[in-house]
């Protein structure tokens, strides 16, 4: 039998027999998409993980996994499968069979062969002793049914994922244990509004509150962070329950509240929150807990600290873990954590690839001629400034200008309307990077005037506009948002594929939260991956074997004042800073000593020392030194730098052709054409980039393949040509003089193009055209078939395989 005759035999009547209904079986249960295979253009998936079956207590209660083999294959290679699904969906106990022997494998237990599976009574009574599920409240709260009534843009249920409904029930048997801080920690991009919206619901259905609706307040500091939950999830589904709290008035006839807190904490003597007693709100949500009141001393936290006795749920990507800022400190360790690597690795979230790209005034510093006057006409003071001096206390105007050439020339060679986000070191830097962006693509700006723009909080309500229009998956522009701080975190932007990195970052956090603007999926447009373009080594912090991880304490990011490149394929251990002498206050910059005030940060101390303004330089000579590619590997974490050839030689080798097959591939026009799609496949290999990246325009694309992966010799495209004319000579003397004459011209066309031009497209632009139309040029061979045929049998001579 194969393996669904053997389901359908042995194990549906096996389950059925164990008391399990068919509602209760899920068959072929898909519990991710499959992992996004990245290249430039194009993105493929892996295969998702399936289990053959699903075995639920109740709709999304699952209980149980059963991975099914054929009869003729050992039970064996079923246990590691059905382990793998259940520790994914957290599930205590998985089943291999192959029909004749059932396995009962406890995850981080014991494995027994069994003769029949349990009931459904029997797994949901050793589910809730696994999960220590004790109380009426949880398994109340555990088996109320998770919301459908939100829609998806086809209008299907849009249902949450296996691990945010793990998240949902984790923190609900926290709150049923009378948990009063919880922290859920997510990546960004995989939903925390979701499990937000979830766990509102089943709270509203059960009687943790007893009679009444639970009070619940949902918390943030930025408005986008609260309007988007509040009108994409909130609102659609509860109504007028929901309201967002402002205006000074402490309005009380709702039950779910949304509220900056600024709107909450204005700074004067009758703050808004304290209108309401400190038992108003049963359940308070604070999304991007690494935030706002995070700090001990903030005085934010007293909102927080004023609503002690509700229950608090801390949400973030990315907690912090420093002596003022601690996030685990106040709300405990997470109760569910989901990582960037489990994300990529289930296809939720987008892998990424990377280029370092190095100036030469980066590499080797600034230092002024003596007397060298500023564009203001000051003298610029006499030192060598670096990396972590530009566009804080001193700015170089053509180093501006060749970022935007650079950004400009990889935005033509992949796609000019790819939305990109660049982050500066300040708003007056995102300003002159606008600008200079803007005056790069004036061929396209005359068509949106919009292509760029800056988006900081300098720019108020235009700038919010801006960003609204820049979110939608399609408009057409803004097409490049220049900003600072303001799209660092809470702005979910899935259509955005490059992001691009001007700003020197030492904080684990904000690093992870900039990569997190790009690693939403956006298959509507066909975003399958993105690009993360390096200019000032952020991104040594990649390197860092906790990236992914837990949250960091003070990192050094091993990056020198020459801006010395680090390889990323180097090993390399975390070095935490020494702490300093005293008490950072919130900002991190400013602290005391004794009573004078001391600056921490060595970024504003070197502006300071320049003087109170920003120095502006022109007349600096700025190149691009060199640009080095990485790719994400299987891992979903370690980067690898490859060369282009390198990249070539293994992609060409994985289509397991000999060089004889893919010069025969490439002669004729058809088989051409299957050939550049299995290159675009593999790794978006085009003739342009061949051409280009391997440095031999003389050549056809398929010689250079051809010595990437083998080395052998080159032959240039005239050389080829001549061959032709030389060696199959009878060849071309067989056709009639006005035939010869095309064949002629097209391998003029070939020698100077390449073999794109050896295709009956090539009769219509001149000098052939001038010949005649395609139709009386067919006339010359005989009929239009033998006018296709010689063309492909001039290729097959070209490429010596006729």
């Amino acid at each position: 039998m194969n393996e669904q005759e053997t389901c359908r035999t042995f194990v549906v009547p096996a389950l059925t027999s164990a008391g399990w209904s068919k509602e209760q079986v899920r068959e072929q249960y898909a519990i991710n998409d499959g992992k996004m295979i990245a290249s430039p253009r194009r993105h493929r998936r892996g295969p998702a993980l399936v289990a053959d079956y699903l075995l639920e207590y109740r709709d999304d209660v699952p209980i149980a996994v059963v991975e099914a083999k054929r009869t003729s294959v050992d039970v064996a290679a079923g246990i590691e499968q059905a382990k793998r699904y259940a520790r994914r969906l957290g599930l205590p106990v998985a089943y291999a069979t192959n029909g004749r022997e059932i396995w009962e494998i406890e995850i981080g237990g014991n494995r027994q062969e069994i003769s029949r599976f349990p009931s459904p009574e029997e797994l949901w009574a050793r589910y809730c002793q696994d999960k220590e599920i004790s109380s009426a409240l949880e398994r109340e709260l555990v088996l109320a049914p998770f919301d459908a009534r939100l829609r998806n843009a086809d209008l299907t249920p849009k249902r949450p994922r296996y691990y945010q409904r793990r998240a949902v029930n984790e923190a609900l048997l926290a709150i049923a244990r009378g948990q009063q801080r919880i922290l859920l920690t997510l990546a960004t991009g995989t939903g925390k509004t979701m499990v937000a919206f979830q766990l509102v619901s089943k709270l509203r259905q059960s009687s943790w509150t007893g009679d009444e609706k639970p009070r619940v307040l949902y918390l943030a500091d930025r408005n986008i962070l609260v309007d988007q939950p509040k009108d994409d999830y909130f609102e659609p589904v509860f109504g007028d329950v929901v309201h967002k709290i402002g205006g000074g008035h402490a309005q009380r006839a709702r039950q779910i509240f949304f509220a900056l807190y600024q709107s909450l904490d204005r700074g004067d003597e009758q703050t808004l929150f304290s209108k309401y007693p400190p038992d108003y709100f049963d359940l308070i949500i604070v999304d991007e807990c690494h935030r706002g009141s995070s700090s001990s001393d903030s005085h934010w936290r007293a909102i927080l600290e004023h609503f002690a006795p509700a229950t608090q749920l801390g949400m973030t990507a990315t907690p912090i873990q420093e002596k003022e800022r601690d996030t685990l400190k106040y709300f405990g360790e997470p109760v569910y954590e989901y990582s960037l690597k489990d994300g990529i690795e289930d296809g939720f979230l987008a892998p990424y690839r990377l280029r370092r790209v190095h100036l030469n005034i980066d590499l080797t510093g600034f230092m002024p001629e003596p007397g060298q006057l500023d564009v203001d006409g000051d003298e610029i003071p006499d030192k060598v400034y670096t990396p972590r001096h530009f566009e804080k206390a001193l700015a170089i105007q053509e180093r501006t200008d060749e970022v935007a050439r650079y950004i400009t020339d990889y935005l033509h060679q992949t796609n000019r309307l790819g939305k990109t986000i660049v982050f500066c070191e300040n708003n007056d830097h995102a300003h002159r990077v606008a600008a200079a962006l803007n005056q790069a693509n004036l061929d396209i700006v005359a068509q949106f005037p919009d292509y760029v723009c800056r988006i900081t909080d300098d720019d108020g309500r235009p700038g919010r506009e801006l960003l609204d229009r820049f979110r939608k998956d399609d408009t057409d522009e803004p097409v490049i948002a220049v900003t600072s701080q303001m799209l660092t975190t809470g702005v979910d932007i899935p259509s955005a594929r490059n992001i691009v990195i001007l700003r020197r970052i030492r904080s684990m956090p904000q690093f992870k939260q900039i990569i997190g603007r790009g690693t939403r999926l956006c298959l509507d447009i066909e975003k399958g991956s993105f690009d993360i373009i390096d200019f000032v080594e952020a991104t040594v912090l990649f390197k860092d074997p906790e990236f992914d991880g837990p949250p960091l304490r003070i990192i050094d990011d091993k990056t020198d004042d020459q801006g010395k490149l680090i390889e990323s394929t180097d090993d390399t251990t975390e070095v935490a800073e020494p702490e300093a002498p005293f008490e950072s206050q919130e900002a991190g910059t400013l602290a005391r000593n004794g009573d004078d005030p001391i600056v921490t940060d060595e970024g504003q101390a070197d502006e300071i020392q320049s003087g109170k303004k920003r120095i502006y330089v022109t007349g600096v000579e700025v190149f691009l030194w060199n640009d080095v590619h990485y790719q994400l590997q299987s891992d979903g974490v370690t980067l690898k730098m490859v060369r282009y050839r390198e990249f070539v030689h293994d992609r060409v080798l994985e289509l397991n052709l000999t060089p004889t097959d893919l010069r025969t591939q490439w002669a004729t026009t058809k088989s051409r054409a299957v050939l550049r799609k299995r290159l675009h496949e593999v790794g978006d290999i085009t003739e342009d980039d061949l051409l280009r990246k391997l440095d031999h325009p003389e050549a056809d694309p398929i010689d250079l393949l051809i010595n990437a992966a083998w080395e052998l010799p080159l032959v240039s495209r005239s050389e080829r040509a001549h061959r032709v004319r030389r060696e199959h000579e009878e060849f071309l003397k067989g056709f009639a003089p006005e035939a010869r004459a095309v064949l002629d011209a097209l391998l003029d066309k070939f020698t100077e193009h390449g073999a794109s031009e050896l295709s009956p497209s090539a009769l219509r632009v001149p000098p052939i055209r001038q010949m005649g139309t395609v139709t009386q040029l067919a006339r010359h061979f005989g009929e239009v078939r033998d006018m296709h045929d010689a063309i492909d049998e001039l290729g097959k001579r070209i490429f010596d395989v006729a």
